[in-house]
């Protein structure tokens, strides 16, 4: 077979004989004098494949792959490893990056309260810098640009009277970078997110009792100045009860009609159906007990609308029935005021929580339908389940009944479409570019733990979990990846914003590098060196051998693949008027 491209240096290829014995190479029939002709034999690279990257050899070969040689290549080549550029213009902890979609651009958010838009050249440039402390802010968190890239949302801290945090949501026209409005979201670790081109959520939060509360998110029009009597600027979508002091975080978007042309299938017997087929078939949002229960180390907890009906009594009813007892003093053993208001919010709920949307499953592959993805919770305050809602076209635009307007007087809450129990503290998710896939970054609770306290949640495991979830069928793929680690506890831990490309994911981590997967394999190829935390990383969504990592340390690091570094230092121009004057010289 003929390989494709620059072959791999000796030093690799030497490095990665090093894995096979003797009689391994005796085997393969490895008797050359060249180390460079091995490149021809097929069987010989898929056999080093195996053992160097150490595979199993269930998983077969990338489906876009020609052969193992290739593989090698890229794996070898393609990863951006290689450090070229450090950022510096921050001064304060970098804490988040996003690319626009057209690549050009990136924004960066930072502990130093501003916003700094680069442009993203050969050579990386500022471009812009927004300065929020001006507008009380503490420091910017998370920004995301439009799908056409002329607007950007910023997330940040809000300081309000008596020094009182909240969040805020700034939105900045890409053409000259004017700030056009502004909105409140609590809490501040919402972030918010694009639902389309004009219009963003972002939430609120309402306390109820003192582990009880209900969550708000809103649809918001961009464009909030122009404001007339017969347009609305902000309609609410979803309102939720939180239990146990949970509350609903990082609100994300996943657009389903992009399911019909994934990127790259992770369950190998689907890749082989996809490549003997065209058609896709219908994806299920639906939650049953088998799929639940399939979930590896996964506690099942039922969602609000799932609350058992305790043989058909109504709840108002029962709710009347437990007060009774209260004031009867039936109600052995006695409750802590926690369990009774957690009892009593339970009970309230399921009388009062509108139903799932009746036949909500579209079968028309050019849906407009969406579904709103965030971080939630029913046993503690630290979020540890994950809730999908999804977003009819209806509710895609601001205009319409506002305030739940279309709702009877007696349903106040949105019940929950699915919810994935993680079994640990969430700490990261990210889409993969399909929005097939849906990365989570966790760290787990000790195995079979009890919470009896939702204030006091379970001590969280220093390793970090990448879990992967296929929301076409809301269940668990590959196993999960734990390379990278954290240490902060419970009480003080943070969010480490991840990315996925079309073949790789990244993650940050505590332990003051980024790391790179390879998402067909599931191994890692790279780890990459700053000086404290690092809590953000994202891929250039036009060239994925181009990512970028921000840490703690002030500074955002640029990392090409060899590949490409080899190209722009061929692509430099040679000097080649100093090398004339010196042969000049040599010959006078």
């Amino acid at each position: 077979m003929a390989a494709g491209g620059p072959l791999l240096p000796d030093s690799v290829l030497f490095e990665i004989f090093l894995y096979l014995d003797h009689a391994d190479v005796l085997a393969v029939g490895l008797v050359c004098r060249q180390w460079r002709a091995v490149a021809r034999d097929e069987f010989l690279w898929k056999e080093l494949f195996y053992r160097y990257y150490r595979v199993s050899r269930d998983v077969p070969r990338h489906p876009a792959a020609v052969s193992w040689y290739d593989e090698f290549q890229r794996l070898y080549d393609t990863i951006p490893c290689i450090e070229v550029q450090a950022l510096k213009e921050h001064n304060d902890q970098v804490l988040h990056l996003s690319f626009s979609h057209s690549g050009c651009l990136f924004a960066s958010c930072s502990k130093d309260c501003t916003v700094k838009i680069w442009s993203n050249e050969l050579d990386i440039s500022l471009q812009h810098s927004s300065n929020m402390r001006p507008y009380n802010w503490s420091y910017t968190q998370f920004s995301q640009f439009n799908s056409d890239d002329s607007l950007l949302l910023v997330s940040g801290v809000f300081v309000g009277p008596h020094n009182s945090s909240s969040g805020e949501i700034a939105v900045i026209s890409m053409e000259n970078f004017t700030l056009l409005s502004r909105v409140r979201n609590k809490p501040y670790d919402v972030f918010g997110c694009w639902l389309n081109e004009t219009n963003l959520i972002s939430g609120n939060l309402h306390r109820i009792g003192r582990i009880t509360s209900c969550s708000v998110l809103w649809l918001n029009n961009a464009f909030q100045g122009i404001e007339s009597e017969n347009v609305n600027v902000v309609k609410r979508l979803f309102k939720i009860q939180n239990l146990n002091a949970s509350t609903i975080r990082t609100v994300m978007v996943a657009d389903c009609s992009r399911y019909d042309s994934p990127d790259l299938l992770l369950d190998y017997e689907e890749q082989l159906a996809a490549s003997s087929t065209s058609t896709c078939p219908v994806f299920d949002l639906g939650s049953d007990s088998e799929e639940e229960e399939s979930k590896p180390k996964q506690t099942p907890e039922p969602a609000v609308q799932e609350l058992p009906d305790d043989g058909g009594v109504p709840a108002e009813d029962e709710l009347q029935q437990f007060f009774d007892d209260i004031m009867g003093g039936c109600v052995r053993p006695a409750m802590t005021e926690a369990e009774l208001e957690n009892k009593v919010a339970e009970l309230f709920i399921r009388n009062r929580t509108k139903p799932p949307e009746v036949n909500l499953l579209s079968t028309d592959s050019n849906s407009k339908t969406k579904y709103l993805i965030f971080t939630t919770g029913c046993l503690t305050y630290s979020p540890h389940q994950i809730g999908i809602k999804r977003i009819l076209p209806h509710q895609m635009t601001t205009a319409g009944p506002v305030l739940g307007e279309e709702r009877r007087s007696d349903e106040f809450f949105d019940s929950l479409d699915h919810v994935i129990d993680i079994h640990g503290h969430i700490i990261g998710m990210g889409l993969s570019p399909d929005h097939r896939y849906l990365y989570v970054n966790s760290r787990a609770w000790p195995r079979d733990c009890v919470i009896s306290d939702p204030m006091q949640p379970p001590p969280i495991a220093e390793e970090i979990d990448l879990h992967v979830f296929d929301l076409k069928t809301m269940k668990e793929v590959k196993r999960a990846l734990r390379a990278h680690r954290a240490y902060t506890p419970n009480e003080e831990c943070f969010f480490i914003f991840l990315d996925v490309s079309r073949d790789f994911v990244a993650s940050g981590a505590e332990d003051r590098h980024g790391y790179i997967w390879d998402r067909h394999y599931n191994i890692c190829l790279a780890k990459l060196q700053h000086d404290n935390v690092v809590n953000s990383v994202a891929f250039s969504p036009v060239e994925q051998e181009l990512l970028l990592t921000a840490s703690d340390d002030t500074t955002i690091k640029v990392w090409r693949s060899p590949r490409t570094v080899r190209i722009q230092q061929a692509r430099k121009p040679r000097p080649r008027k100093l090398l004339f004057s010196w042969l000049m010289n040599q010959k006078s």
